[in-house]
């Protein structure tokens, strides 16, 4: 069984989750206080983190970013007040892969994280291994190369240090340039759902995967915002001058 860690202090909230997670197969582990929580991630290989952003000891925040630094591939699901839109803006912007509102309902809950750890298990073990079976040649965009069966991203030569969620971004707007997508769209697309009011999320993991590319060529960048809409995959960004 995978094995998930929810770090959250109200025990009827981790109870709830650990019950209901186990109902998808998931072993749980819980912790209470977020100055212990970095002990737990450290020594075990954890599927998923589900981090509650208010915890004694240690923030919500403060693990994200120590987690980024020493396991940056670990995927961390955020929990945040209902009323805090800042909180989930900032908890995204330090590295959470995507966050859920309290109250939230039981099903979108297990479908958030089904879909978050199975994206993220297929990366790690395809970015460790590759897979030698496919014969799909990489997709080369000027000097942008991704390749899908070895889930590996460089630009001009240099691996792009990419978390799961960043690489699948990456490969969406490339296999699909000039493309415009809204926010919702993407959800849907890379993220495997659409929940009016995510919106952030889509916006914090691309502003996180702008500043891992290369600065814009002549003020072309590769992902570019339009304005109102959404965002586009701009080849142009891609060529070196």
């Amino acid at each position: 069984m995978k094995r998930v860690l929810i770090v959250e202090d109200d025990q009827d909230i981790s109870d709830l989750l650990k019950v209901n997670l186990s109902d998808i197969d998931l072993e749980c582990d819980v912790c209470a206080r977020g100055d212990q929580a970095m002990n737990h991630i450290v020594s075990n290989d954890y599927a998923l983190v589900i981090l509650d952003l208010t915890l004694p000891g240690k923030s919500g925040l403060e693990i994200c970013k120590e987690v980024r630094q020493t396991k940056p591939l670990q995927p961390i699901l955020m929990l945040t007040a209902k009323s805090s839109e800042l909180d989930q803006i900032i908890g995204l912007e330090v590295g959470a892969d995507d966050y859920m509102t309290k109250p939230f309902s039981i099903p979108s809950l297990q479908a958030r994280v089904r879909t978050r750890i199975n994206r993220s298990q297929f990366y790690i073990e395809q970015k460790a291994g590759g897979n030698t079976l496919s014969e799909n040649l990489p997709l080369t965009v000027g000097a942008l190369s991704i390749d899908q069966s070895k889930r590996l991203a460089t630009f001009a030569g240099q691996s792009l240090d990419l978390t799961a969620l960043e690489f699948d971004l990456i490969s969406f707007f490339a296999t699909n340039p000039e493309k415009v997508y809204s926010r919702t769209q993407l959800l849907d697309q890379v993220w495997g759902y659409n929940h009016d009011g995510y919106e952030h999320t889509v916006n914090s993991n691309i502003n996180r995967l702008r500043s891992k590319l290369p600065t814009p060529s002549r003020g072309k960048p590769i992902i570019q915002t339009v304005w109102g809409v959404g965002y586009r995959f701009n080849p142009a960004g891609c060529q070196i001058s």
